[in-house]
């Protein structure tokens, strides 16, 4: 009994999530040009958050919800879109599936050219690494670990789509290159940047929601583009390696701090999300063994427990640039945020398939 209980608990916050996330109220002056918590303007935060509503959708057959996404797009559309950069490319990996739900040759155009931009002319550091440029700067010289997530599913994406294999090994190279410059190699973590001009990883933050980008981004990126043998098992033995420290790590709550090595930075909920969908998923699809689904578990269980009555997610950090100390992060202000929203809701919906398997 205690299992239906739990279950019919998480069907109701998934629908509480959703209208959280399409309400949400900046509570203070930001700091950015735009806003990255309201919903109706097209940034990085805003587009993770449309992909979860998204796989939602595809799960459900919700019209309600694909209607709530294609009146977005239409309207962000109108009202003229931003200029190209790195976190202004992540709502198109929702706009290319909603290609095929609602076949419309703007919504194909601008992916087009988006993603021929992304792969032909978006800057790009030594070893053609993507910079990282965002409407605050350039960043030049730089990699981040939210490039892999923000960026490089969209182009894998749009390579399947097109049918155009240049733009699936490019993302595959990006994987690799951030690999490479971003992997601690003491912890299997990784670090948040490297610059190729300051030739180091800047505080060498083992930053909590950065990490769970790839947790969270690589499970989705293996149902989107068909790697190589050798390709996908290096993806994945680092994903392991990854959540072997990951356990360790994880607080008797069940969160992550915001710093994964730093028990005295706060407890951070859209990383714990993140990584309890990554996690379970994971498990489910048997990339990574089956003892892990108690620690995703208990960190699904730990986030039911920041979300309000009026389906806020709380305890989720502001976006955050990169960080020159550690104390940076550890000051970052916290509210509800877009992508908190969308990393629970990815959550909930994978924890429904965990209590089906008992």
């Amino acid at each position: 009994m205690e299992i239906t209980v739990q279950r019919e608990q998480v069907e109701g916050l998934i629908r509480k999530v959703v209208a959280g996330m399409q309400n949400l109220e900046a509570g203070f002056t930001e700091r950015p040009s735009i806003s990255l918590i309201r919903m109706d303007n097209w940034d990085w935060s805003q587009g993770v958050g449309l992909f979860s509503l998204y796989l939602h959708y595809k799960e459900t057959g919700d019209k309600a919800i694909l209607n709530y996404l294609t009146d977005w797009f239409d309207s962000r559309i109108r009202e003229g879109l931003p200029g190209k950069n790195v976190n202004t490319m992540c709502p198109l990996l929702t706009l290319s599936y909603l290609i095929e739900e609602t076949p419309n040759e703007v919504y194909m155009d601008i992916c087009r050219e988006w993603a021929a931009y992304a792969a032909n002319e978006m800057p790009r550091t030594p070893e053609a690494g993507i910079t990282h440029v965002t409407i605050d700067g350039d960043n030049e010289g730089e990699l981040w670990d939210d490039t892999l997530y923000m960026t490089v599913l969209f182009l894998g994406r749009m390579g399947v789509l097109l049918d155009k294999d240049d733009y699936v090994q490019e993302s595959i190279h990006q994987f690799l290159v951030h690999l490479k410059y971003l992997t601690d190699t003491e912890t299997g973590l990784f670090f948040h940047g490297w610059s190729f001009e300051r030739n180091d990883n800047f505080a060498r933050a083992l930053w909590g929601r950065g990490n769970s980008w790839y947790t969270a981004g690589l499970v989705d990126y293996l149902e989107i583009v068909e790697l190589p043998y050798g390709v996908k098992k290096f993806m994945l033995t680092s994903l392991e390696r990854q959540v072997r420290k990951l356990a360790e790590l994880q607080a008797a709550s069940g969160m992550w701090h915001t710093l994964l090595d730093d028990p005295d930075s706060y407890e951070e909920t859209s990383a714990t999300a993140g990584f309890a969908y990554g996690i379970l998923k994971a498990v489910r699809m048997g990339y990574i063994s089956e003892q892990y689904r108690e620690c995703g578990m208990k960190a699904l269980q730990a986030v039911i427990g920041c979300i309000d009555e009026q389906g806020a997610v709380q305890g989720v950090s502001y976006g955050t640039s990169m960080g020159h100390t550690l104390q940076f992060y550890k000051d970052i202000a916290v509210c509800p945020m877009p992508y908190g929203q969308s990393m629970a809701l990815l959550m909930l919906v994978e924890g429904l398939k965990h209590y089906d398997n008992g």
